[in-house]
């Protein structure tokens, strides 16, 4: 156990963020230097919080299963090198979750039961950086190849989870994304101020070293079919994502300046790149929506403030959240609480208990401003309140609504795979679809989800496909496909 009556003498910090008057007019991290140098000068007493509980409920909070209090108590004893290694035992990309995860495991933590959870976050977050910082990341090559090859399509958490895991068990692994760049949402969907690309980049570098092969620009199901792919490797992993965005079919939603989230991001983390856009989506002057109070919609909010917008509404269809955990939501379930983002901290206004009915817009067909009408619960279902209806200004409207389900065209049909209810590809207790020598992981088979469960699932994949072209496999399995977040 790491300090016996930390969590009792030592209260709750968490790293400060930069100044919001200096960030908005960057795309840095939001941290000064990075996450994890932030949060240095109080991690060990941070740590030290840590009870070392006899059953520790926040390796249920985490789909990785994280080895929490062993690394806490590491570091309240300096033993950084140790803290590297327990960490990675379960998770591929902890700079990636450090910073991206909304930490599930914080909202399990027994300090949490009656006071203010462990910063699991911060100690994870700073563990890895310090590990980048003094060069004890390295790349790790089999000591054996297998002979056998798989193509890994798509290059987010999932895929580059499965791929590490896979190359390290010895087998030939291609990576293809047909984007021009390596990474997937990580690349074009998160922003700069949440994670730099270049946290990105150095770990794409280890896994190169290590021997995976990565190939930008191929979209497979038409550069490669499906037929051409299974002839070249033993086995296929599709981690492509859950890419079909949900829209809302409403008057109006044909104007000019209403698009998807997923249109607008990846231009701006182009321009933060230094990369040329052209006709880019800008919230410059603009009077921007945001329909969606999801995280993909605080990275819109925080993308619009550092473009110059002139006035941002998000707005959200639930009831506004309770500041404290819900009754029917107790301890140890990830509560529904009103939450701050980083890019809240920095403007914006939030609506909640309401719907769009109508766009509205001018002659030239653009978006002028957007219907509202206030909901209420009646049996289940959103009626709405008489007399509440409004309009508001918008001449950018950005939707961020969720994903429906992996792209259906193209490499799905082409492979004819089952789908399950809900419209992601099914698959069985070893991630293997309907499909011959073809598995699947992360949100393509899962549903959206958070970036552990997307690096739980890839690893748990390369499980069962090392099982599957070797006969057994010793790769760990964190999840099993129907696992599911424990909320009520």
């Amino acid at each position: 156990m790491a300090d016996p009556r930390g969590f009792m003498t030592t209260p709750r910090e968490v790293a400060e963020r930069r100044p919001v008057g200096e960030r908005v007019h960057d795309w840095n991290e939001v941290y000064p230097g990075t996450p994890g140098r932030a949060v240095l000068p109080i991690i060990s007493k941070q740590a030290g919080r840590c009870m070392d509980c006899g059953i520790p409920f926040c390796h249920q909070g985490c789909p990785l299963s994280n080895l929490i209090p062993e690394w806490n108590d590491m570091i309240w004893r300096d033993d950084w090198r140790g803290a590297l290694d327990r960490l990675h035992a379960t998770n591929n990309f902890p700079e990636f979750t450090g910073r991206l995860c909304p930490a599930p495991c914080e909202t399990a933590c027994v300090v949490g039961i009656n006071r203010d959870p462990v910063t699991i976050k911060n100690v994870e977050v700073a563990i890895i950086d310090r590990g980048w910082d003094d060069r004890r990341v390295t790349a790790e090559t089999p000591a054996w190849h297998t002979g056998k090859t798989v193509a890994v399509v798509g290059s987010g958490p999932a895929g580059l989870a499965a791929a590490q895991q896979l190359t390290r068990a010895g087998h030939t692994v291609v990576v293809y994304e047909r984007a021009d760049a390596i990474g997937g949402l990580l690349r074009y969907g998160i922003p700069e101020f949440k994670m730099e690309k270049k946290v990105l980049d150095r770990r794409l570098k280890q896994m190169r070293l290590e021997g995976t092969v990565f190939k930008a620009g191929v979209n497979i199901g038409v550069d490669i079919t499906a037929d051409q792919l299974l002839e070249r490797f033993d086995a296929v992993v599709l981690a492509v994502g859950s890419t079909v965005a949900r829209d809302l079919p409403i008057p109006g939603r044909e104007l000019a300046g209403i698009h998807q989230a997923m249109e607008y991001l990846p231009q701006a983390n182009r321009t933060a790149l230094g990369q040329e856009v052209t006709e880019q989506i800008l919230a410059t002057g603009k009077d921007v929506v945001i329909i969606g109070g999801c995280d993909t919609g605080a990275d819109c909010l925080g993308t619009s403030i550092r473009q110059g917008a002139r006035s941002i509404t998000q707005l959200e269809i639930l009831p506004t959240p309770p500041e404290t955990r819900p009754s029917n939501q107790p301890w140890p379930t990830y509560p529904m609480t009103y939450r701050v983002s980083s890019a809240h901290e920095e403007g914006g206004y939030r609506l909640y208990s309401v719907s769009t009915t109508e766009f509205s817009g001018d002659e030239s067909g653009r978006v002028t401003g957007l219907n509202l009408t206030e909901v209420a619960m009646v049996d289940g279902r959103f009626e709405s309140v008489p007399g509440s209806d409004r309009t508001i200004s918008a001449q950018l409207v950005l939707l961020a609504m969720g994903f429906t389900g992996p792209q259906r065209e193209g490499l799905v049909d082409q492979l004819g795979l089952e789908l399950d209810p809900r419209g992601n590809i099914a698959r069985d207790g070893h991630y293997a679809t309907s499909a011959d020598r073809v598995f699947v992981c992360g949100d393509a088979g899962r549903g959206q989800s958070l970036i552990v469960w997307a690096i739980a699932e890839g690893r748990s994949c390369a499980n069962g496909v090392d099982a599957f072209l070797q006969g057994s496999s010793r790769l760990p399995a964190p999840v099993k496909p129907t696992d599911r977040p424990l909320l009520v």
